[in-house]
């Protein structure tokens, strides 16, 4: 793990958005296309609205969510919605949005179909994570109904999950998926965090899921 802290939260969100602007470049011009996954949230959005506005090859990058609830994109908790406000405008809005979430009634029934549409743009290449004080990150929540399933080596892409921590049902990315990321960022703020990043290293990734991708990430911090 690399850790890289900033003076305050402004200069973070800067100096990340700099940071996937810059490898979503070399992507394109390396592989003529790119995937961006990115946590939902308010915490981020700083970081969307940035990249909004930078000059890429925009129509060449997928943009996928590293979770959704499973809500309809007119909820106000949908993270789609959000990403819709505050990444894909401006030059962002040629981007192509990997959906995970389709109207149905569990994410169980559409869970095939949300896979085929997110298996072309595998591997991921540039992840962004959020991390909760309780360790989770995606939707990979300790003490989840399948965090087991979501943790193993042969786990699929995707996989429903609850939690009593989660609200509503959600989907998420599988730790799978997010280890073989190219590029992998993990964005914290507040004392609370980083003592919860450094409590993570200590223990398993059942106890604390983001230990599951720590080792080769990024870790952005800022009090």
């Amino acid at each position: 793990m690399k850790l890289e802290t900033y003076p305050d939260r402004e200069m973070l969100m800067l100096g990340l958005a700099n940071v996937i602007a810059g490898q979503l470049a070399d992507f394109l011009r390396r592989e003529g296309k790119a995937t961006l996954s990115v946590p939902g949230g308010t915490t981020p959005g700083p970081i969307f609205d940035t990249l909004s506005g930078v000059d890429l090859d925009w129509a060449n990058v997928a943009v996928v969510l590293n979770d959704e609830r499973w809500v309809p994109e007119a909820s106000e908790r949908s993270n789609t919605r959000l990403l819709r406000e505050r990444l894909l405008r401006g030059r962002a809005a040629q981007a192509r949005l990997v959906p995970l979430y389709a109207p149905a009634d569990r994410p169980e029934e559409m869970l095939a179909a949300l896979e085929d549409g997110l298996r072309p743009h595998l591997p991921i290449s540039v992840l962004v994570l959020g991390m909760g004080a309780d360790m989770h990150t995606a939707s990979l929540f300790p003490g989840a109904d399948r965090l087991e399933e979501a943790l193993s080596p042969g786990a699929p892409l995707l996989l429903p999950m609850r939690a009593d921590a989660a609200g509503e049902p959600r989907i998420t990315l599988t730790a799978r998926v997010l280890r073989e990321a190219f590029n992998i960022h993990i964005l914290i703020t507040g004392d609370e965090k980083r003592a919860a990043l450094e409590r993570a290293m200590t223990l398993t990734p059942m106890e604390a899921p983001v230990r599951a991708v720590l080792d080769n990430a990024t870790v952005h911090w800022a009090e």
